[in-house]
């Protein structure tokens, strides 16, 4: 619509605020109608009409099976849309139009904003179907007549109102027609049984529905007010009213085709069902970050004993055997904190990697610098803890067999995000300049209980691909490429 406003007519950028406003809103001038919506605005030249929006009915038959959308029509062509544009009134008259031998009945209703008639709505009804209308069709009509006033004098739709036609109450949903002094007047079906979900034993015509919305909310103070003020539909207002049998969605709409309020529209839904869903994720989202949480604080436990009980080894061999095993626990202690944070499984893995780089760095302090460039970005939870793991071992080889004691070096850690979206990988280089490997070492037989950890969790767990070459120019280069899915 953007696009052909701004090609084809002399409307401002407020003039098209108003008619999004309008779109958001006819999907119910629609359903009450019965009928298709065409949107037409004058062009710059007024010689034509350009069609910017459409809408088709959700209770009714279509009378078009095309999409009108950019269709440009000479003026004159269709007397009703010049009518209804110079006149700003709603034009009725006209015998009904034959479509591919379907009887369309056709108006115009102008859209007026500020005192200025933007725009002409055609208002098309299929009436092959038509039959002697019912209690709830008649009150469709008569509401979306008043509907269809409001429009063509400029109340309606109303500013700062805009609305999500997913989220919000349609008129199928349930509707409630009250008049000036709240008092219920007609209730379809649905919107009965909403209530009774709500724990009404009785009907809902002749009671006052704001009162009775309020004695029906388990509530007590101002909040009692305020339900009690939006269900008498006095105010363009939306709000969810929690009874003890169910949870209700209402939207109250004013109806003053003439300028003075003759009585409301109340749009509900029953989203009982629904709400119930939304608690059950959140009670389950919770559980499982308490779950991670507590897997953390065990997984500290059992780091902290090991730690007590390395340091009554007297044996260096074994008191460093312990050593290890405390960071490799604390590197998967690490990942389960970050996920005991999250609503999904899915962590940021670069603060993983710079808390397990500064970790392993405690093995020689002030001796190596360890650094990370590049970046990991999001990761599942379950390629995150393997690759928590392997990172961990392969910096911890690095900085107890690069460099002798007491020696200076560099330790650096990258990270590139590549591949297609639906073969996203991740390839990380982990390069350090120190002495560089024995000469004949294969790493792919190399016995070393980290090493073995690192290719059964590499290759094993993530699917993925390493390998230990020499660096280009002195140290040790560590290569790993691992599958990933990509981000959004």
């Amino acid at each position: 619509m953007n696009d052909l406003v701004r090609q084809h007519t002399a409307l401002s950028e407020s003039d098209l605020e108003w008619l999004h406003l309008l779109v958001s809103e006819w999907q119910l001038l629609s359903d009450l109608s019965f009928a298709d919506l065409v949107l037409w605005v004058p062009t710059l030249d007024g010689t034509r009409y350009v069609s910017v929006a459409q809408m088709r009915p959700n209770t009714g038959p279509t009378s078009y099976q095309d999409d009108m959308v950019g269709h440009l029509v000479p003026r004159g062509r269709r007397p009703l849309l010049d009518a209804a544009l110079d006149e700003g009134r709603i034009v009725r008259e006209g015998d009904p139009e034959w479509r591919e031998e379907v009887p369309v009945r056709v108006e115009s209703i102008p859209v007026r904003r500020e005192g200025r008639v933007l725009g002409v709505i055609a208002r098309n009804t299929n009436l092959l179907t038509v039959r002697t209308p019912s209690r709830l069709e008649l009150t469709y009509l008569q509401s979306a007549s008043d509907l269809a006033q409001m429009i063509a004098a400029g109340s309606f739709p109303f500013p700062g109102q805009q609305v999500d036609m997913d989220a919000s109450p349609r008129a199928g949903d349930g509707l409630i027609r009250l008049d000036a002094d709240g008092i219920v007047q007609y209730a379809s079906p649905n919107a009965l049984s909403a209530y009774h979900r709500l724990g009404l034993a009785s009907d809902l015509v002749g009671h006052h529905l704001g009162e009775l919305t309020a004695q029906l909310a388990p509530s007590r103070g101002p909040v009692d007010e305020a339900i009690a003020k939006l269900a008498s539909g006095y105010a363009p207002r939306e709000a969810e009213v929690e009874g003890s049998g169910g949870v209700i969605q209402l939207r109250a709409i004013p109806l003053k085709p003439k300028g003075t309020r003759i009585g409301s529209l109340v749009l509900l839904r029953d989203v009982t069902e629904l709400r119930r869903r939304e608690r059950e994720l959140i009670t389950k989202d919770a559980t499982i970050r308490e779950i991670h949480h507590r897997v953390k604080n065990n997984l500290q436990t059992v780091a902290a004993l090991l730690r007590l009980q390395s340091r009554r080894i007297e044996s260096e061999e074994g008191r460093e055997a312990l050593n290890e095993a405390v960071r490799r626990v604390g590197s998967i202690a690490i990942v389960h904190e970050t996920l005991s944070q999250n609503l999904d499984e899915r962590v940021e893995f670069d603060e993983i990697a710079d808390r397990v780089l500064a970790m392993v760095a405690e093995i020689s302090p002030g001796k190596v610098a360890c650094r990370r460039t590049g970046r990991f970005g999001i990761l599942d939870a379950e390629v995150a803890t393997p690759l928590a793991m392997v990172l961990t071992e392969i910096l911890q080889n690095a900085l107890e067999h690069a460099f002798a004691q007491g020696e200076h070096g560099t330790v650096e850690v990258s990270a590139v995000r590549g591949g297609t979206r639906e073969d996203a990988r991740l390839l990380i280089t982990v390069r350090d300049d120190g002495r560089g490997l024995p000469e004949g070492f294969d790493p792919q037989k190399a016995g070393n209980l980290g090493l073995q950890i690192v290719r059964t969790l590499v290759e094993g767990e993530l699917g993925g691909a390493f390998d230990m070459v020499a660096a280009p120019e002195r140290g040790t280069q560590v290569v790993l490429d691992v599958p990933v899915r990509a981000e959004k």
